[in-house]
């Protein structure tokens, strides 16, 4: 009844003319008869629920029915939040003052939140801080997070004005991570996205865990922002797999750096896993965070967190082994007693 529901759901809000953009290109990769894979989109849709995005973006056209089975698809992935985070509950994480108010003991950096008539904090905060992040209240992807340096502006008001224009009102202390992360590439804060799970048993599992890497000497690490990312093994912490970035293209190396991605050490994995599983207790409400860490020079500590994390990098073919997705090991957390 549920992939039904989603199905239609599907139906109703469906862009026809993507839709048939997507048969076209599948059509290119596989030789395929359109009117085919027309029909088996919406095979996967009701048996999977799955969109034509997941469709082509997980290549679910060279997948049998067993391998089809393992993908996290949208319609799941919403299945699962819907399930453990209920939406009144979002603002805690979606909203950066609250999230640093609640987690402030897991930042380990300094910040503030401005307001109208209050150049006064501001000031003081600038003078320990001759540089510093400056992020909007809302938004993800990095989009419009940006690193001031005070040293290019004679006129602190004028800059303190126009942060408040620009509504980058929350101001945080630079990050330092360490040396491991800043060879990857030093420009950015290079942050470990890590997913976290707790079951009706109180049971709290780390289900997927991905590097962020910034390139082209860009402030930050979103995929979404130029950024690439790479598996990580969630026991161990070290890169599994080709890096890749948005427009599919994979990296062995980094683009900028050069340096060896795959087999690469995170540093302070245990302490990484043990500071995830600590904070998601800090929020019982949610039960499926994405947590953004920066490892520090001693210790790991939390950028953000998102209480909708994507589905779409977890599992890509890429990075699959045998063809196999991600939705078991969710599902393998969902049922764990202990």
């Amino acid at each position: 009844m549920k992939k039904l529901k989603y199905l239609i759901e599907r139906i109703l809000t469906m862009n026809f003319k993507n839709f048939f953009e997507v048969i076209k290109k599948v059509h290119v990769i596989t030789k395929k008869s359109k009117f085919l894979i027309f029909w088996d989109i919406i095979f996967c849709g009701i048996f999977f629920q799955a969109g034509y995005s997941d469709y082509l973006l997980f290549a679910m056209y060279d997948l049998n029915y067993k391998e089809r089975k393992t993908i996290l698809t949208r319609g799941v992935n919403n299945e699962y939040i819907k399930r453990y985070n209920p939406k009144e509950y979002w603002h805690l994480i979606n909203n950066k003052d609250e999230f640093n108010a609640l987690f402030k003991n897991y930042l380990n950096r300094d910040y503030i939140l401005i307001h109208e008539n209050e150049y006064d904090k501001f000031a003081d905060f600038v003078k320990i801080h001759k540089k510093f992040i400056a992020k909007p209240l809302a938004g993800s992807c990095g989009n419009g997070i940006k690193k001031i340096d005070g040293a290019d502006y004679k006129d602190k008001k004028a800059l303190f004005y126009e942060l408040l224009e620009n509504k980058t009102t929350l101001l945080e202390e630079i990050a330092i991570q360490h040396p491991k992360m800043q060879a990857l590439h030093p420009a950015s804060i290079n942050t470990v996205r890590i997913v976290t799970l707790k079951n009706e048993y109180d049971v709290t599992s780390i289900v997927a865990a991905f590097v962020r890497i910034g390139t082209n000497g860009k402030v930050v690490d979103n995929f979404n922002n130029d950024g690439i990312c790479a598996p990580v093994n969630l026991e161990k912490g070290f890169i599994t797999a080709v890096a890749i970035n948005k427009k599919r293209e994979t990296f062995n190396n980094h683009p900028t750096t050069g340096v060896a991605l795959i087999g690469y050490q995170l540093p302070m994995w245990d302490e990484v896993k043990k500071l995830v599983i600590e904070a998601s207790k800090v929020v019982p409400q949610l039960g499926i965070i994405g947590w953004d860490v920066c490892i520090g020079v001693d210790k790991p500590f939390l950028i953000e967190a998102n209480q909708f994390p994507g589905h779409d990098i977890y599992q890509l073919p890429e990075h699959r082994k045998n063809n196999m997705g991600v939705k078991p090991i969710f599902e393998e957390a969902i049922h764990r007693k202990k």
